[in-house]
């Protein structure tokens, strides 16, 4: 069992909508919120996201605090086939934080040679989350945090690796047609989901922080 503890970060309507059909997500949460959420990164050793997060929004993925941080968590995206643009802010602020594209053994060269780190963690076609893990064990991470998409979320969760969930909740409803936060988990047995715990309830203005622990079966 790894000893990297994995955060969840979930920021979502009252229905656990993360954007409209379009994928329009800005801004679902407050700034308040997005605040919190900013504190929540430099209490973590990482920041994890999906590349088709990168793609969509085009993230910093820095801990913006005030003030800031001593040290900025390390910013890995999980990018099987290494399609990261190399324009992304993400790629043009090396000197802010560190970069890591962990591909699925595809070739990242333009990106190391730009000055990011690559991890290779998987089989050829996507990255293994557990490789991924085990990695950033090895490089000294103890702590991640688990930005998106649904995807990735998914994935994490379907291993068992999530070991907290931090849902931001803004009190609004999208609908059955909007993105949803956590992708198919293929459950065919209710005994087989996941089981949560609430620890904590945080108010941030009409938005809510609910932090849940997963309950060991």
């Amino acid at each position: 069992m790894s000893s990297v503890r994995i955060t969840l970060k979930l920021a979502t309507s009252l229905d656990g909508r993360i954007a409209l059909a379009d994928g329009t997500s800005q801004w679902i949460t407050s700034s308040a919120s997005r605040a919190r959420a900013h504190e929540l990164r430099a209490a973590h050793d990482a920041i994890l996201v999906g590349v088709g997060t990168v793609m969509a929004d085009d993230p910093l993925l820095t801990a913006r605090t005030i003030p800031l941080p001593a040290r900025q968590p390390v910013r890995i995206v999980a990018d099987s086939h290494a399609r990261t643009p190399l324009h992304a802010k993400l790629m043009t602020s090396l000197n802010v934080a560190p970069v890591v594209i962990a591909t699925a053994g595809d070739a990242a060269e333009a990106h190391a040679a730009a000055g990011a780190s690559v991890w290779r963690c998987g089989n050829g076609v996507r990255v293994n989350v557990r490789d991924l893990v085990r990695r950033a064990e090895a490089e000294g991470l103890r702590t991640i945090l688990v930005e998106g998409g649904s995807q990735l979320a998914a994935s994490f969760v379907r291993e068992g690796l999530v070991h907290e969930i931090a849902w931001f909740r803004a009190p609004l409803l999208i609908g059955g047609e909007g993105l949803s936060a956590v992708g198919e988990l293929g459950l065919t047995d209710l005994k087989a989901a996941t089981r949560w715990r609430p620890v904590a309830t945080e108010r941030i203005g009409d938005d809510a922080l609910d932090t849940y622990v997963r309950v060991e079966q």
